[in-house]
């Protein structure tokens, strides 16, 4: 044969097999129907080792028996979706409260004024009054606590790229992320008794900042030490009297008092910086668009892929996917996921609900409008 006639074969095969997957899918909803009548769980996992190991026996070649594995565990991944759709498709609509943020009296943010947690801040609140803590920990204990109303912290920049400590935190606290701004970073290195980039001993602002302008930091030999937040850093630079500067944004040098001695120091002229606003229950502006959650996949073979599997057949794009540490002695992550969706959508709610049910451990983190 000639490759045209083989190919025309394989076409031939490929429609008996969506013929059958077809027909398979709606044995499939059969199950759900019997599910739904007798409180039944979508996910049994004894049921789908079983058509595995059936599948892996019944195939002659060696070689192939991971790939029928891996084809078999993707058609129950779409099964359980459809099943988890049906089953929910009767449920009662989500209860949820709307961020009433013209309304709100308690915000909080880390740092100083001056800080680009400030102007994060003010992108969502205007002009109220901010409080501001110490650390990041701080402002997320007390949001979660009922301190605060509000949080903003900053999660992810466009040139160091994430803040693996808001991460972590988001871990720790029982908060909800409820909105997303992105700031323009502009960094400056800024001192109060230095006339002269060379004659600075250290130059003192936030890890997140110091790698933002590592390329020029590294050109002018400069020794840097991490600080709390850049408009801190900037503060104490004006109480010292030792030859020292910080990097922090411009408006707060000029706030404080200090002399700019070098602009646009970032490494990329195009630095931007996304902050997330968290509050203490769960709400849901009605044009947010994207969806988070956090979770830990077994440690078994393929479950990054099946993990993954799930979001395309659903249809929905992974925004940004992340891993932390768990910090337990082991080299085990969590991952921290974000994606195209509403959660008022059925599609949404039914991967949701599949995720649940397959993964170690599975945690909605909020939803925001994807700017």
């Amino acid at each position: 044969m000639d490759l045209d006639q083989l190919r025309n074969n394989i076409d031939n095969i490929d429609e008996q097999i969506l013929g059958l997957f077809m027909k398979r899918m709606e044995f499939c909803k059969g199950v759900a129907d019997y599910k739904k009548k007798h409180s039944m769980p979508v996910f049994q996992g004894g049921r789908e080792q079983q058509v595995i190991d059936r599948i892996k026996a019944l195939t002659n070649d060696p070689q192939l028996e991971n790939g029928t594995a891996a084809l078999f565990t993707t058609i129950m991944d779409i099964s359980k979706i459809l099943q988890n759709r049906k089953l929910l498709s009767d449920g009662a609509p989500l209860e949820y409260k709307v961020p009433d943020y013209e309304n709100a009296v308690k915000i909080g943010c880390q740092g100083t004024s001056g800080a680009n947690s400030e102007a994060a801040a003010r992108l969502i609140f205007g002009q109220k009054k901010l409080i501001f803590y110490k650390t990041f920990e701080d402002v997320f204990a007390a949001v979660q606590s009922g301190e605060l109303d509000y949080g903003v912290l900053p999660v992810h920049n466009s040139t160091a790229g994430s803040v693996s400590s808001t991460y972590d935190l988001m871990a720790k606290y029982s908060v909800f992320t409820v909105k997303e701004v992105c700031v323009e970073i502009n960094h400056c290195i800024a001192a109060k008794n230095v006339d002269d980039i060379n004659d600075i001993e250290t130059i003192y602002s936030h890890p997140q900042a110091i790698a933002q302008c590592c390329d020029y930091l590294t050109a002018h030999g400069l020794k840097t030490a991490d600080y709390g937040n850049t408009a801190t850093a900037a503060a104490m630079v004006a109480e010292s009297e030792k030859n020292i500067a910080a990097i922090c944004s411009v408006e707060c040098a000029e706030q404080l008092g200090l002399k700019i001695l070098a602009r646009n120091v970032s490494d990329c002229q195009i630095n931007r910086t996304r902050f997330i606003c968290i509050s203490r229950d769960m709400q849901i502006d009605p044009e947010s668009d994207a969806v988070s959650v956090m979770l830990k996949i077994p440690d078994t073979e393929g479950s990054l892929y099946r993990l993954l599997t799930k979001f395309y057949v659903n249809g929905m794009n992974l925004l940004k996917i992340e891993s932390r540490p768990l910090k337990d002695g082991s080299f085990n992550v969590m991952f921290y996921l974000d994606f195209d969706g509403r959660i008022t959508d059925p599609g949404v709610k039914a991967l949701m609900n599949d995720l649940a049910e397959n993964v170690e451990y599975f945690r909605f983190l909020g939803t925001f409008k994807n700017e």
